[in-house]
């Protein structure tokens, strides 16, 4: 679907009870325990004609090292549809406008963090498994991140290079 109900613009504020409710780990990850970066700029599809949010992304500027070089990244986090929207294509329209968005932050390079349920959808978007742990910040030190970790070319030919990967900063 691409009509103007899939029209993916910028969000000053937003509150993703809109999409969830009141559910109390909607992204399934809180059994972690781990810690979050706030992401900086939020994209999000609000439905015709009540306004409501029934998607969002956001997306924040992170450090990372790969084989002991430093590099920024785009992270990629915050996904979500609402449940009776799903299967509409509003998933490829907010992940596709937060990319367009991503391209203008300047890294060359996009990451994220999933659930391994989810990894299938995203590599139908175009995002590559990364087959290496991902060491990330945690409030106790350094940890290997449990959740798929995947990527994607912000720019013409960006490949990511081989070797040991650190994000130094809080998962987002």
């Amino acid at each position: 679907m691409t009509d103007h109900q899939n029209t993916v613009v910028p969000l000053e504020s937003y509150d993703l009870a809109e999409i969830f409710g009141d559910t109390q780990d909607a992204f399934g990850v809180a059994a972690l325990g781990f810690t979050w970066r706030p992401k900086e700029h939020h994209v999000g599809i609000r439905d015709e004609p009540d306004g409501r949010l029934v998607a969002h992304a956001g997306l924040v500027v992170l450090p990372l090292s790969v084989g002991g070089l430093r590099t920024d990244v785009v992270g990629l986090g915050g996904v979500a549809v609402a449940a009776d929207r799903r299967g509409t294509g509003l998933a490829r329209a907010v992940v596709d406008g937060a990319l367009a968005r991503a391209r203008g932050l300047g890294p060359h390079l996009a990451i994220l963090f999933c659930r391994p349920d989810v990894a299938g959808l995203y590599a139908r978007l175009g995002w590559h498994p990364l087959e290496v742990p991902v060491e990330v910040e945690q409030p106790a030190g350094p940890t290997v991140m449990p959740l798929r970790t995947m990527w994607f070319p912000l720019r013409e030919g960006a490949q990511w290079p081989e070797g040991a990967v650190r994000l130094h900063s809080l998962p987002m």
